[in-house]
């Protein structure tokens, strides 16, 4: 619709009055094109703090809180920066989950993970006997889920903003996205590296694709910018109708993608219960399923409760070897029992029974390592994703994991809008018993069916004690998310570690199949390499293991913000 002549000017009018007086909101916003932004690791103050995958980012977090905003506001604000600063795994065309908790104690869950499309099929990804074809369900638009963050962000805006100003959340990203931010060494090289599949997956020359990208180039993102407009000023309707919903319709015609306009109709994030439990006389508050972080980690904590893991000291080998006892086991009730709560009775309550969880470690021997072939789920009856932590001034907190699934996603960029969608399918058992792009083996509990949501192992986490926040966590890495998640949490609550030791410590992971222990490089000595091997373990060299971003809390009311070592992860406070 065409505005009146005369209504066009008074628009104008108005516009060139705000410019003045400063009250537009893009003035408000600093222009950080060409402003170096060092990388902090560690941050101390009472009034708020921010950690997050990219300082941009988290500085814009730290800006929301500045002006007024709580974290939930934060969160918005720094959830769209992400989409154009760290594209990789930011987004606003992949999902995520959210962990709330309020100053006063009250705690909530906002599942806004994407949902398989209306036409998707159990055999979507099979050949004609039957097989997986990896690159189906890995790459391209066939691999794309219906995306879930901008309603869920919408969602998280109308229940818990202070602000109730949706523009001014959104704003910053889009002066980040149309004019551009210079990068990092590490994103030219992953840039670089991931050249080849821009150009197979894209029918257009993309904002990613350069000769040769070099850190402190200018990364522009027009067309994202456009898209970002058009949910600043429409809110859900500027994403999931008009001309973005018709831009990913159309790109899901050429490309041979599923999602129709219906889908993205009937797309909708949901408030959860979180699950919780004890450990140690900490309350532990996680992501319920479809997500089988919480549950998981949950499982983990109890699993080593009964032992002195303190007096083992951290990466000891009867520490490593119960821990990846624990994990091998706790893996294997996710690949079986875990799945969309909408779509399967997934045994949550038995899963987290404490005679449950201790009958799964009666088999645990001390002295010998053992077999994932040996190891079922129990009869329960009845690497590229990011997350951000916050906390506020009055104390509420706020832990987001946010995902494309893969780095960059299915590859794809939506032409005309400028986003990257995300490859989520292939977190469903594609064909029950073969293992998804992180090893990780399903059953018929996380089968694809319409309008299902993709088991994740995201586990955005917040622990308290005594009424009061303690810790908020999470991190990225697949598979890995829970087990950095747990190990993080056992370093700072069991070694007492400072903050920053439990974030920066090298991790390693089991995770049931493949049957074998992988270990970051110096995470653990050769002696303790010789005595977990004479048990029975088999130890693989790894490369980095997940990214976290944590915040502690301490007596004194300060928040430590640390941000992880293993990328351009930053934290702020003030």
């Amino acid at each position: 619709m065409i505005a009146h002549p005369k209504i066009k000017h008074l628009i104008f009018l108005f516009c060139l009055s705000v410019l003045f007086t400063g009250s537009f909101v893009s003035c408000k916003i600093k222009d950080r094109s060409n402003e170096p932004y060092p990388i902090t690791k560690q941050a101390e103050g009472k009034n708020g703090a921010v950690a997050s995958a990219h300082p941009l980012a988290t500085a814009i977090g730290i800006d929301i809180l500045k002006q007024g905003g709580n974290a939930v506001d934060a969160a918005i604000a720094v959830q769209f920066a992400l989409a154009v600063c760290y594209p990789n795994a930011g987004n606003i065309g992949g999902g995520g989950f959210l962990v709330y908790r309020g100053a006063g104690g009250e705690t909530d869950a906002l599942d806004y993970r994407e949902k398989a499309p209306l036409a998707a099929h159990k055999d979507m990804y099979l050949d004609s006997k039957g097989t997986p074809i990896a690159e189906k369900s890995l790459k391209g638009a066939l691999a794309a889920g219906v995306p879930g963050t901008v309603d869920g962000m919408i969602r998280a805006f109308e229940k818990y903003s202070k602000l109730k100003d949706w523009k001014i959340l959104v704003q910053p990203a889009i002066e980040l996205a149309e004019k551009g931010f210079k990068i990092t060494p590490k994103e030219a090289e992953n840039l670089n590296k991931n050249k080849e599949s821009f150009e197979k997956y894209n029918r257009f020359t993309t904002a990613f694709q350069s000769d040769e990208w070099t850190a402190g180039d200018l990364l522009v993102q027009k067309d994202l910018a456009k898209t970002l407009m058009a949910i600043r000023d429409f809110g859900r309707e500027g994403f999931y109708s008009g001309w973005v919903a018709d831009s990913i319709v159309a790109e899901m015609e050429v490309s041979g993608g599923f999602i129709i306009h219906e889908d993205l109709k009937q797309y909708n994030s949901i408030w959860r219960t979180p699950v919780t439990g004890t450990y140690r006389g900490y309350k532990v508050i996680s992501m319920p399923p479809p997500s089988s972080g919480g549950v998981a980690l949950l499982q983990l904590l109890k699993m080593v409760e009964p032992y002195d893991l303190g007096a083992m000291h951290m990466h000891s080998a009867e520490a490593v070897h119960l821990m990846a006892e624990a994990e091998r086991r706790v893996y294997a009730d996710r690949a079986k029992h875990l799945g969309d709560p909408d779509f399967y009775k997934v045994p949550v309550k038995t899963l987290l029974d404490s005679v449950y969880i201790a009958s799964r470690m009666q088999d645990f021997d001390p002295r010998k390592a053992s077999k994932s072939e040996n190891i079922t789920a129990g009869p329960a009856e009845s690497t590229e994703t990011t997350h951000y932590s916050i906390i506020d001034a009055e104390g509420n907190a706020v832990a987001v994991t946010t995902t494309l699934n893969d780095s960059y996603g299915a590859r794809t960029v939506v032409k005309g809008a400028g986003f990257i969608l995300n490859n989520e399918m292939d977190d469903f058992s594609v064909k029950p018993g073969s293992p998804n792009l992180y090893g990780l083996i399903g059953a018929e509990a996380n089968k694809i069916e319409p309008g299902k949501r993709m088991l994740s192992s995201m586990t955005p986490t917040i622990i308290e004690r005594d009424g009061k926040p303690v810790l908020i966590v999470g991190t990225p890495g697949g598979s890995t998310i829970i087990t950095s998640v747990f190990q993080t949490v056992v370093n700072y609550l069991d070694f007492k570690t400072s903050l920053l030791d439990a974030v920066h410590a090298p991790r390693f992971h089991h995770q049931w199949l493949p049957d074998y222990i992988r270990l970051e490089p110096g995470c653990i000595s050769e002696n303790i390499r010789m005595v977990l091997q004479s048990l029975g373990h088999e130890l693989k060299e790894s490369g980095q293991i997940g990214r976290v971003e944590a915040i502690a809390v301490k007596e004194d009311g300060t928040y430590i913000a640390v941000a992880d070592n293993r990328g351009d992860d930053d934290a702020k406070a003030y």
